[in-house]
């Protein structure tokens, strides 16, 4: 599975983001918005705002997906994603997230899938606080 994210890793890719996109808007002759320099507390809140609800796939995690096969649907990541916001409000650090066949061990502080097992790989798991089964 080829998972795209769509965060920027560093203030400077959003930065650049947001300048190229004026100049954009420029060269298409439209009006340019208020000339303005972007400060950090702009780029840092809309960084933030991108961020909200999604997840990260750890190096680790995506060498799982590759290597065991896990194909995750839109549908199937949307649920994976539920179930990590729930484990964050129930104060979890590490869970343990079930989607269908699917587990799923999620650092719920950082946002971030660590590994990934499917029906086939043994079913021991340990270092979680909870597990949520969407």
């Amino acid at each position: 599975m080829n998972i795209q994210n769509s965060s920027f890793s560093s203030i400077e890719q959003m930065t650049e983001r947001l300048q190229s996109n004026k100049q954009s808007r420029e060269a298409k002759g439209q009006t340019p918005i208020k000339e303005q320099k972007i400060s950090f507390e702009q780029v840092f809140a809309l960084k933030r705002q991108t961020q909200e609800g999604k997840l990260k796939f750890s190096k680790h995690a995506n060498e799982r997906l590759l290597h065991r096969n896990i194909n995750l649907s839109e549908s199937q990541l949307v649920r994976l994603e539920t179930g990590a916001q729930k484990a964050l409000e129930k104060g979890m650090k590490e869970s343990l997230v079930l989607v269908d066949d699917l587990a799923f061990i999620v650092n719920v502080k950082n946002k971030t899938v660590v590994t990934a097992v499917n029906d086939k790989e043994e079913r021991i798991f340990t270092n979680i606080d909870g597990a949520v089964i969407t």
